[in-house]
Formats: structure tokens, sequence, C-alpha cells
């Protein structure tokens, strides 16, 4: 199971703890704001893409869209996500449950800044109903493979 994966990860960092699991799906950023208790825009949703042959992860605030000029921009390439299978295969853990977290080493993970205007954010660990609470530096330091901080949402900037 994903979140067992993500548990071991955090293991050696004393961090499988701070996981939070729920009684109730967390899988889409409206139901995950409900399990955490916060405003949606707080729920960090990871989102599978492939650059040609390669995966990679943007984690994203939770009111934020990925702007296709500006991914295209960045990287060069029309935005093309992963399928259901894909992301399994890939990434290794189930969309709904898809983390920057216990990734295998192919696949890279930006961040983007749409998230840095909270001082805490919750992405899932892993599965359909967890979530664990970082900052966007301890997001940074404890995400697999993390790549670089990118600019490449729309819908959350005041007048946006």
């Amino acid at each position: 199971m994903s979140i067992e994966k993500v548990r071991e990860y955090f293991r050696p960092l004393g961090l499988e703890g701070q996981i939070r699991e729920f009684e109730v799906s967390s899988a889409t950023v409206e139901l995950a704001a409900l399990a955490v208790g916060v405003e949606g825009a707080r729920i960090a949703k990871s989102l599978s893409f492939k650059i040609g042959d390669d995966p990679i992860i943007i984690v994203v605030a939770g009111d934020a869209k990925v702007d296709n000029s500006r991914y295209k921009g960045y990287f060069h390439t029309k935005a093309k996500m992963l399928t259901h299978e894909e992301a399994h295969e890939r990434i290794g853990h189930d969309v709904g449950g898809v983390c920057p977290f216990a990734l295998p080493a192919d696949v890279k993970v930006y961040l983007d800044v749409s998230m840095q205007r909270f001082e805490t954010v919750f992405p899932a660990a892993g599965s359909s109903n967890s979530a664990i609470e970082f900052t966007c530096a301890e997001l940074e330091k404890y995400s697999s493979n993390f790549t670089a901080w990118v600019d490449v949402c729309k819908g959350w900037r005041e007048g946006e």
C-alpha cells in the first residue's frame, strides 16, 4: 500500500507520526479541506504529468490551476497528464493519494509558487484518506527528487 511506502520514507526522519489518516476520503481538494479542517487553497495537490516519457509531479495550491502557456514556457512542451494507470505504474501512488514522497528516482518533483502564500500546506501522504502538514521549506526538503520551484499556475493571484 502506498501510504506504507510513505511511512517508511518518513521513518528515518522521525516524521511518520505526523501523517494524518482520516475516516473519510481526502481524494479531492474539497474533501481534503473538509477532512483536515482548512480552506481548500491550503491543500497541496500533486499533479502528475509526463515530459516525453519522463513522469514529473507538480505540487500546487488547492485553488490553483495549471496555466498551459506558463507550463509550456517552463517545460517547453504541452501539459500532458498521466492516466490513472500511468500514475499507478510510474509514480507508485494512485490518483487521490499522489504525493511528492517515496517516489521512484526518475520522478522529478516541482513545487509551484502558489503555495508560498501559506504558512503551512497539506499534501496527501500516499492514500486517498491521508495528509501531512508542512511549511513550504519542509515540503521542499522532504519531497523526493525535488527539482525546482516553478510558476506555472493561474487562478490564485488577486485579479486573475
